[in-house]
């Protein structure tokens, strides 16, 4: 077997929740050596639905046991010298450390970047909090729809007629995590260069606010707001009904008008005022009318490998987790992977972010029951 990317790394991982703990979780799918510390109590994403079998147990959160594969775990009681001591012991080899406190904190305890430094020059220390550590919002708690809002994308998701809206998931976590394991391959690169490490402060409101790629910066040149969708009639913009679910459709895939008319059917979609793009702007909600009218008999998939395939229009379905599940497509890049775990059993989770054949992440061992490694890790230093 060849050997991982980053299996001469060891990390110790601090932090708590989901970003901080995703962040070292994409280094140790690389073979990175992670060692997940935890309070005597655990993380607090132990505790955090959804749980297997709906079953509020520690070691059943879906969360915990996605954010923290491939990883060892301990648990130390930091506030307590010996605690303090062991993880001091541990930080002597470590090249990086992943928190996620309240800005402050570490320090109140000395374990602090410049403190930590002074023993392991070498040590790369990252810290991924709401707000990051500087500015007037850096002591404030934060949740995943405050971040949303804070960061501007609630203000142009949603319909210009009701209130800004946020999606169902957590993704500024999840980003959060992202940017911090790329933050940290690049500081280890730059570790190479200069011969020491450094300290990186990732704040979830910057990660989130830097996707607004278009939204941001159009605001900061010429004073425009995108806004939010308009609430009907934006012709091909809309997620509309069929059969057994919702689709969304878009022109500029390769498809003519007359290739798109053919596939709906209706045949007042082949004439004007549909046949041009001012025509289709000024009679939206007529077209997304007759468009619903001629799918509504027709499933999700019907419509998606027949738009795709013979028509080349840009098309796609609104998958639930269900579709995801039996996704033929992520089923064929191997987006999933079959989890063993000792008190959930085997179960199949999201797993691989890119395929890199020549140096794969690999599925080594499930997350970690509480304090599981203890002996093995404590016991020798």
């Amino acid at each position: 077997m060849m050997p991982a990317t980053l299996d001469d790394l060891k990390i110790l991982d601090l932090s708590q929740g989901l970003a901080g703990p995703v962040c070292a979780k994409i280094l140790a799918d690389f073979g990175a050596d992670v060692i997940k510390v935890e309070p005597p109590a655990g993380d607090i994403a132990r505790h955090t639905a959804p749980f297997f079998g709906d079953d509020h147990h520690m070691e059943k959160s879906l969360v915990f046991l996605l954010a923290n594969l491939n990883k060892r775990g301990i648990t130390l009681d930091i506030e307590e010298s010996a605690g303090r001591e062991a993880l001091l012991s541990l930080v002597k080899t470590a090249d990086i450390l992943v928190e996620s406190f309240v800005p402050g904190y570490l320090t109140s305890l000395g374990l602090d970047y410049a403190s930590l430094s002074a023993i392991n020059p070498n040590l790369i220390m990252i810290s991924i909090t709401p707000f990051g550590q500087t500015g007037p919002y850096s002591q404030y708690q934060s949740e995943e729809i405050v971040t949303y809002a804070l960061s501007g994308i609630m203000s142009i998701s949603g319909t210009s007629d009701r209130e800004p809206l946020k999606h169902g998931g957590m993704q500024s976590q999840y980003e959060g995590g992202l940017s911090g394991a790329v933050a940290v391959l690049a500081a280890l690169y730059a570790r190479e260069m200069m011969g020491e490490g450094q300290y990186i402060d990732v704040s979830l409101q910057e990660v989130v606010t830097s996707t607004l790629v278009v939204h941001q910066p159009m605001y900061g040149w010429v004073g425009a707001v995108q806004g939010r969708r308009r609430p009907s009639g934006n012709s091909y913009g809309q997620v509309q009904p069929c059969k057994d679910g919702y689709f969304i459709w878009q022109t500029g895939g390769g498809a003519l008008w007359s290739e798109i008319a053919e596939f709906f059917g209706p045949d007042e979609l082949k004439v004007e005022p549909f046949t041009t793009v001012s025509g289709r702007a000024e009679h939206g909600e007529e077209l997304d009318r007759l468009v619903t009218e001629a799918t509504k008999d027709r499933t999700m998939q019907e419509l998606f490998v027949t738009a795709s395939e013979k028509y080349h229009i840009l098309f796609g379905i609104v998958q639930e987790p269900k579709d995801l599940a039996q996704c033929p497509h992520l089923e064929a890049r191997e987006f999933f992977q079959i989890v063993d775990h000792p008190v959930i059993g085997r179960i199949r989770v999201p797993f691989r972010l890119w395929s890199m054949p020549d140096a794969p992440v690999t599925y080594r061992r499930p997350a970690p029951l509480l304090g599981q490694h203890n002996a093995e890790i404590l016991g020798a230093i």
